[in-house]
């Protein structure tokens, strides 16, 4: 079972920065694929990012592509999301999650985290 726990959500103004974290408790770390998911409410959820294990490919949504920014730091078994102009419409409640397989599908991921709320304000 890994745990995963983000942080670094909060209130921003649009055009402004985050920084997500997600700590995973799994000493296995470096074997995980990771990701970033948002759901906002009443919306589906959506694939924002990831990273995969070993060579650190990522992928981006196109909404989000050239604003943010994925990285891990298998060190720290840490995955961060760095997001810059930001947008009203990137309001959402974030999630880390994990998988084995590279995918960017969130049904192939494994585990989640309990998400971090990201609220952008015009």
């Amino acid at each position: 079972q890994v745990q995963l726990v983000e942080s670094g959500g909060g209130l921003v103004q649009a055009g402004g920065s985050l920084r997500l974290s997600c700590a995973a408790s799994e000493r296995t770390f470096t074997n995980y694929h990771m990701g970033w998911f948002r759901q906002a409410p009443g919306k589906e959820r959506e694939f924002v990012a990831a990273i995969s294990s070993v060579r650190y490919i990522t992928y981006y949504a196109d909404s989000v592509k050239g604003r943010c920014t994925i990285s891990r730091d298998d060190a720290k078994n840490t995955v961060y999301l760095n997001m810059n102009s930001l947008k009203p419409e990137d309001t959402a409640t974030y999630y880390c999650a994990c998988t084995t397989r590279a995918t960017i599908k969130g049904d192939e991921y494994d585990y989640w985290g309990q998400g971090t709320q990201v609220t952008v304000s015009s």
